[in-house]
């Protein structure tokens, strides 16, 4: 029987079979690695997991009232009004430390009234002083103790 194939061809088809066929040396383990942090994965991952399945949640609330969602954006007038509230409670704040303080910056016992608030310091002794802050239209008041240097 005559063979169809030269020597170089064979050498050749014999080197692409060994080559298709990579030795077992190079074969690794599979290590299996969580991607939920949950189960142990990296933490980085569970912001992505969680916005993609809040994208693909199709289900609501049905007991959930869309209009009142508790929260609306302050108008410009309101944004107004807390600012010009916020910088009036701090003109008062300035004046009534003013008078709280004396010369040397040390807190002096005594009451400081104003139109909507009282701010009390009691010397308990000892280095301490109790001050006690009143809402005087809602009767609401805030006390805390500080110790000083002597």
């Amino acid at each position: 029987m005559k063979h169809c194939l030269n020597k170089g061809t064979a050498k050749i088809l014999t080197a692409l079979t060994l080559c298709s066929c990579p030795p077992a040396v190079l074969a690794t383990n599979l290590v299996y690695a969580p991607v939920n942090p949950s189960f142990g994965g990296n933490p980085i991952n569970g912001s992505v997991l969680l916005n993609n399945a809040n994208a693909q949640n199709r289900h609501t609330d049905p007991s959930a009232n869309k209009s009142a969602s508790g929260y609306k954006p302050p108008t410009a007038l309101e944004t107004f009004n807390q600012r010009l509230q916020s910088m009036i409670l701090d003109r008062i704040a300035t004046s009534v430390t003013g008078s709280i303080f004396d010369s040397n910056g040390d807190l002096k016992a005594g009451t400081v009234e104003t139109d909507a608030f009282s701010v009390s310091i009691v010397d308990l002794g000892g280095g301490v002083l109790k001050i006690t802050t009143m809402d005087k239209a809602t009767g609401a008041s805030s006390t805390f103790e500080i110790g000083t240097a002597p």
